[in-house]
């Protein structure tokens, strides 16, 4: 944390503190209240940590009023435009962009550990078939745990690069046999010779009896879907993998629970649940009443899929991401699905009301990423785990960052108590 001069004068009852101030190199300066419980006994109020900096970091910045989004201080929109996913795997994990040496040992390592233990084949067949992907997810990727012995040392640096690499590795193969499991259908093992999203979706959705060709638009849309979610700051899931990382479990463990975290309808749900509004809608002749309903302030009804909580102006990982859902619905069409006609009806139809420019209720990357994964043939509930596996390098980096910091302690918040005060017990025959 940089060094600072300014300082903040906070006076209640006969008490004044001064409390220093911080500058980041972008976004807010930050109140350093640590000392407020030591010297003040207060504490400070702030559900859902809305207005609080749980750490300091380096990896991802979000200015929700420009609609700006760096990792690393590189914009979005031109990583997801000119590099791939594994090379901004390698961007969050190490701080810069590799050269081409570096990007090939680490796409090498990579493709090395995408198998995973045979023995975990087993813990699929304990779930019933039609357990949620994520219940499964959160399940297997806790017991890796079990299985990787040689990288559980959060003390060792070498332990938790293994780690790390084993989990962006993984995630995609558990993933697809999450996805296969529920279909009834027989796991498929990973491919070396075919990229990151291209052997997901070999694995989703070729079969034993014949061999499945990935189109490169659809491996590009893919591959943009986990670049677009790799990291987000300091959201809900990412925050939950910091607090786990906090007490020193394992970084299985601490995956697992920022999975679980992820399975929020509030969190990684979005696209999911934009997808069920389309199938709510059913038809695009419905498309005005549901209009009608969003700008109807009595009305409980909202377009999800559009506007976002952080960014205020526009999502730019949407821009982008639209380009591949043009592409994507070009190439398969939609005549036969209704939904991805109302997706795309419904799409003209917002952008042109002047009610949503003016509230910047755009189309955000939940809308696309709902409408590509569809047009693909994934089921709802899959997109949440593929949410899941975007974002493990992100959880991860975070992770690093975390453990690597020297003065970095265990998650304790506080609380405002407002039960009752010490009082003595009653004996049973009394009450």
């Amino acid at each position: 944390m940089s060094d600072t001069k300014k300082t903040a004068k906070l006076s209640f009852g006969d008490k004044e503190l001064e409390l220093p101030i911080y500058s980041p190199t972008a976004g807010p300066d930050v109140i350093d209240i640590r000392r407020l419980y030591a010297e003040g006994d207060v504490f400070t109020y702030d559900p859902g940590f809305t207005s609080t900096a749980a750490c300091d970091s380096t990896i991802t910045f979000i200015d929700g009023e420009k609609g700006e989004l760096l990792h690393r201080g590189y914009p979005i929109d031109q990583l997801a435009e000119k590099s791939h996913y594994l090379e901004v795997c390698y961007l969050l994990l190490y701080g810069e962009l590799p050269s081409a040496n570096d990007l090939e040992e680490f796409e090498n390592r990579v493709t090395r550990h995408t198998m995973v233990h045979e023995q975990m084949m087993n813990f699929f067949r304990g779930f019933r078939r039609d357990a949620h992907p994520m219940a499964i997810m959160t399940g297997v990727v806790g017991a890796m745990s079990a299985f990787y012995h040689d990288s559980l040392d959060i003390t060792d640096p070498q332990q938790r690069e293994v780690a790390s690499v084993r989990m962006i590795a993984k995630l995609p193969t558990i993933a697809a046999m999450a996805f296969k499991y529920s279909t009834g259908q027989p796991f498929v093992y990973p491919r070396n010779d075919l990229d990151y999203a291209s052997n997901f979706l070999r694995m989703c959705f070729a079969v034993p009896a014949e061999d499945y060709e990935v189109n490169p638009i659809l491996s590009r849309a893919m591959d943009r879907i986990f670049t677009l979610h790799a990291d987000h700051e300091q959201n809900a899931s990412t925050s939950t993998v910091r607090l786990a990382g906090s007490s020193g479990a394992n970084p299985f463990a601490c995956i697992a629970a920022g999975i679980a975290c992820l399975w929020g309808p509030a969190h990684g749900g979005a696209n999911q649940a934009c997808l069920e509004m389309l199938k709510e809608i059913g038809t695009v002749d419905r498309i005005p009443e549901y209009i009608a309903r969003a700008k109807d302030k009595n009305d409980s009804f909202r377009l999800m899929g559009f506007g976002h909580r952080v960014y205020k102006n526009f999502d730019p990982r949407a821009t982008v991401l639209k380009q591949s859902a043009d592409e994507v619905l070009e190439l398969l069409g939609v005549e036969n699905n209704p939904i991805l006609q109302v997706a795309k009806e419904l799409e003209k139809a917002a952008i042109a009301d002047p009610y949503f420019a003016e509230k910047k209720l755009f189309p955000n990357v939940d809308f696309y990423s709902g409408i590509i994964l569809e047009a693909m043939g994934f089921p709802t509930s899959m997109f949440t785990p593929i949410f899941a596996l975007s974002r493990t390098v992100g959880w991860i980096s975070q992770w690093k960052e975390m453990i690597g910091d020297p003065g970095q302690k265990i998650g304790r918040p506080r609380q405002l108590y407002q039960g009752e005060t010490s009082r003595d017990y009653v004996d049973v025959e009394k009450r």
